[in-house]
Protein backbone atom coordinates (compact mmCIF):
# COMPACT_ATOMS: atom_id res chain seq x y z
CA UNK A 1 0.00 0.00 0.00
CA UNK A 2 2.94 2.33 0.51
CA UNK A 3 3.35 2.69 -3.26
CA UNK A 4 -0.20 4.01 -3.83
CA UNK A 5 0.25 7.76 -4.14
CA UNK A 6 -2.51 10.31 -4.42
CA UNK A 7 -2.98 11.47 -8.01
CA UNK A 8 -0.29 14.09 -8.60
CA UNK A 9 -0.70 15.31 -12.19
CA UNK A 10 -2.49 18.54 -11.18
CA UNK A 11 0.06 19.56 -8.54
CA UNK A 12 1.56 22.16 -10.86
CA UNK A 13 -1.79 24.02 -10.70
CA UNK A 14 -3.02 23.29 -7.16
CA UNK A 15 -1.70 21.97 -3.85
CA UNK A 16 -3.84 21.98 -0.73
CA UNK A 17 -0.86 22.71 1.52
CA UNK A 18 -0.31 26.03 -0.30
CA UNK A 19 -4.00 27.03 -0.40
CA UNK A 20 -4.76 29.33 2.53
CA UNK A 21 -8.44 28.27 2.47
CA UNK A 22 -7.62 24.56 2.58
CA UNK A 23 -7.94 22.54 5.81
CA UNK A 24 -4.42 21.28 5.05
CA UNK A 25 -2.76 24.65 4.52
CA UNK A 26 0.83 24.68 5.73
CA UNK A 27 1.25 20.89 5.97
CA UNK A 28 4.68 19.56 5.20
CA UNK A 29 5.29 16.13 3.77
CA UNK A 30 8.18 13.73 3.79
CA UNK A 31 8.86 11.53 0.82
CA UNK A 32 10.87 9.15 2.97
CA UNK A 33 9.17 8.77 6.37
CA UNK A 34 6.20 6.44 6.31
CA UNK A 35 4.26 6.90 9.54
CA UNK A 36 0.57 6.41 8.72
CA UNK A 37 -0.96 2.96 8.41
CA UNK A 38 -4.12 1.22 7.30
CA UNK A 39 -4.52 -2.36 8.56
CA UNK A 40 -0.91 -2.18 9.81
CA UNK A 41 0.32 -1.45 6.28
CA UNK A 42 2.16 1.78 5.74
CA UNK A 43 0.67 4.22 3.24
CA UNK A 44 2.43 6.83 1.15
CA UNK A 45 3.28 9.96 3.19
CA UNK A 46 1.46 12.28 0.74
CA UNK A 47 -1.95 11.15 2.04
CA UNK A 48 -3.57 13.51 4.55
CA UNK A 49 -4.77 12.47 7.98
CA UNK A 50 -8.05 14.20 8.84
CA UNK A 51 -8.79 12.40 12.10
CA UNK A 52 -9.83 8.91 11.01
CA UNK A 53 -7.65 5.95 11.87
CA UNK A 54 -8.73 3.98 8.80
CA UNK A 55 -9.41 6.54 6.06
CA UNK A 56 -7.08 9.13 4.53
CA UNK A 57 -7.52 11.64 1.74
CA UNK A 58 -5.91 14.14 -0.57
CA UNK A 59 -7.56 17.27 -1.89
CA UNK A 60 -6.41 17.04 -5.48
CA UNK A 61 -7.93 20.25 -6.75
CA UNK A 62 -10.17 23.08 -5.62
CA UNK A 63 -11.63 25.81 -7.79
CA UNK A 64 -13.30 28.55 -5.75
CA UNK A 65 -14.72 30.36 -8.78
CA UNK A 66 -16.53 27.27 -10.07
CA UNK A 67 -17.17 26.07 -6.51
CA UNK A 68 -15.87 22.51 -6.68
CA UNK A 69 -13.30 20.24 -5.03
CA UNK A 70 -11.86 16.89 -6.10
CA UNK A 71 -10.85 14.68 -3.17
CA UNK A 72 -9.18 11.26 -3.43
CA UNK A 73 -9.66 8.72 -0.63
CA UNK A 74 -7.78 5.63 0.52
CA UNK A 75 -8.54 3.06 3.20
CA UNK A 76 -11.54 1.68 5.00
CA UNK A 77 -14.55 4.01 5.20
CA UNK A 78 -16.02 2.96 8.52
CA UNK A 79 -19.10 4.82 9.73
CA UNK A 80 -20.16 2.00 12.06
CA UNK A 81 -17.17 2.19 14.43
CA UNK A 82 -15.09 5.23 13.46
CA UNK A 83 -17.95 7.49 12.22
CA UNK A 84 -15.71 8.53 9.33
CA UNK A 85 -18.45 10.55 7.63
CA UNK A 86 -18.84 12.75 10.72
CA UNK A 87 -15.08 13.32 10.89
CA UNK A 88 -14.84 13.98 7.15
CA UNK A 89 -17.81 16.36 7.29
CA UNK A 90 -16.58 18.34 10.31
CA UNK A 91 -12.85 18.45 9.56
CA UNK A 92 -12.80 18.85 5.78
CA UNK A 93 -16.16 19.33 4.09
CA UNK A 94 -17.53 22.02 6.43
CA UNK A 95 -14.36 24.06 5.94
CA UNK A 96 -14.68 23.81 2.18
CA UNK A 97 -18.37 24.71 2.31
CA UNK A 98 -17.44 27.78 4.38
CA UNK A 99 -15.35 28.83 1.36
CA UNK A 100 -18.26 28.42 -1.08
CA UNK A 101 -17.45 24.93 -2.35
CA UNK A 102 -20.78 23.27 -3.20
CA UNK A 103 -19.81 20.54 -5.64
CA UNK A 104 -17.70 17.61 -4.49
CA UNK A 105 -16.07 14.88 -6.56
CA UNK A 106 -14.73 12.07 -4.40
CA UNK A 107 -12.42 9.53 -6.00
CA UNK A 108 -13.11 6.23 -4.28
CA UNK A 109 -11.11 3.65 -6.21
CA UNK A 110 -8.87 3.02 -3.18
CA UNK A 111 -11.72 2.58 -0.69
CA UNK A 112 -11.09 -0.97 0.44
CA UNK A 113 -14.25 -1.45 2.52
CA UNK A 114 -17.32 0.52 3.50
CA UNK A 115 -19.21 -0.04 6.76
CA UNK A 116 -22.38 1.98 7.17
CA UNK A 117 -24.23 3.40 10.11
CA UNK A 118 -27.00 5.99 9.91
CA UNK A 119 -27.14 8.49 7.09
CA UNK A 120 -27.63 11.73 9.06
CA UNK A 121 -24.22 13.25 8.13
CA UNK A 122 -24.71 12.42 4.45
CA UNK A 123 -28.13 14.04 4.63
CA UNK A 124 -26.68 17.10 6.41
CA UNK A 125 -23.95 17.43 3.77
CA UNK A 126 -26.53 17.10 1.00
CA UNK A 127 -28.74 19.76 2.57
CA UNK A 128 -25.75 22.07 3.00
CA UNK A 129 -25.00 22.07 -0.73
CA UNK A 130 -28.14 21.21 -2.71
CA UNK A 131 -29.97 24.51 -2.07
CA UNK A 132 -27.11 26.33 -3.82
CA UNK A 133 -27.13 23.94 -6.79
CA UNK A 134 -24.45 21.69 -5.32
CA UNK A 135 -23.98 17.95 -5.36
CA UNK A 136 -21.73 15.15 -4.13
CA UNK A 137 -20.39 12.46 -6.43
CA UNK A 138 -18.10 9.50 -5.90
CA UNK A 139 -16.13 8.00 -8.80
CA UNK A 140 -14.50 4.64 -9.29
CA UNK A 141 -15.76 2.71 -6.28
CA UNK A 142 -14.65 -0.92 -6.23
CA UNK A 143 -17.58 -3.27 -6.82
CA UNK A 144 -17.96 -4.39 -3.19
CA UNK A 145 -17.79 -0.85 -1.80
CA UNK A 146 -20.27 0.28 -4.44
CA UNK A 147 -22.63 -2.51 -3.39
CA UNK A 148 -22.27 -1.53 0.28
CA UNK A 149 -22.86 2.19 -0.47
CA UNK A 150 -26.00 1.33 -2.43
CA UNK A 151 -27.27 -1.18 0.13
CA UNK A 152 -26.89 1.43 2.89
CA UNK A 153 -28.79 4.00 0.82
CA UNK A 154 -25.89 6.45 0.81
CA UNK A 155 -26.32 6.79 -2.97
CA UNK A 156 -29.43 8.92 -2.28
CA UNK A 157 -27.03 11.68 -1.24
CA UNK A 158 -23.68 10.77 -2.75
CA UNK A 159 -24.18 9.87 -6.43
CA UNK A 160 -22.09 7.00 -7.72
CA UNK A 161 -20.73 7.77 -11.18
CA UNK A 162 -18.28 5.98 -13.43
CA UNK A 163 -15.89 7.90 -15.66
CA UNK A 164 -13.31 5.74 -17.35
CA UNK A 165 -9.79 7.07 -17.30
CA UNK A 166 -10.63 10.16 -15.22
CA UNK A 167 -6.91 10.85 -14.91
CA UNK A 168 -6.71 11.77 -18.60
CA UNK A 169 -8.82 14.89 -18.03
CA UNK A 170 -7.77 18.25 -16.69
CA UNK A 171 -9.44 18.99 -13.35
CA UNK A 172 -11.87 21.48 -14.90
CA UNK A 173 -12.73 19.11 -17.77
CA UNK A 174 -13.37 16.31 -15.27
CA UNK A 175 -15.61 18.65 -13.29
CA UNK A 176 -17.52 19.62 -16.46
CA UNK A 177 -17.98 15.98 -17.43
CA UNK A 178 -19.25 15.05 -13.96
CA UNK A 179 -21.49 18.15 -13.82
CA UNK A 180 -23.06 17.19 -17.17
CA UNK A 181 -23.73 13.65 -15.92
CA UNK A 182 -25.32 14.99 -12.73
CA UNK A 183 -27.54 17.35 -14.75
CA UNK A 184 -28.67 14.47 -16.99
CA UNK A 185 -29.25 12.17 -14.05
CA UNK A 186 -31.36 14.79 -12.28
CA UNK A 187 -33.27 15.47 -15.50
CA UNK A 188 -32.30 19.14 -15.88
CA UNK A 189 -31.14 18.94 -19.50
Amino acid sequence: MHVIEPYYNWRHIYTAEEDQRSPFYGREYSEFQFTQTIYNYYIHPQWDDFGSSTLYLKILFTDYELGFAIIELIGEWNDAIENDIMTLKREVIDRLIANDIRKFILVGENILNFHSSDDCYYEEWYEDVVEDGGWMVILGLPEQSRYDFTRAGVDRYLMIIEIDEWRTYSAVNLFNRVDNQVIKRLGFD
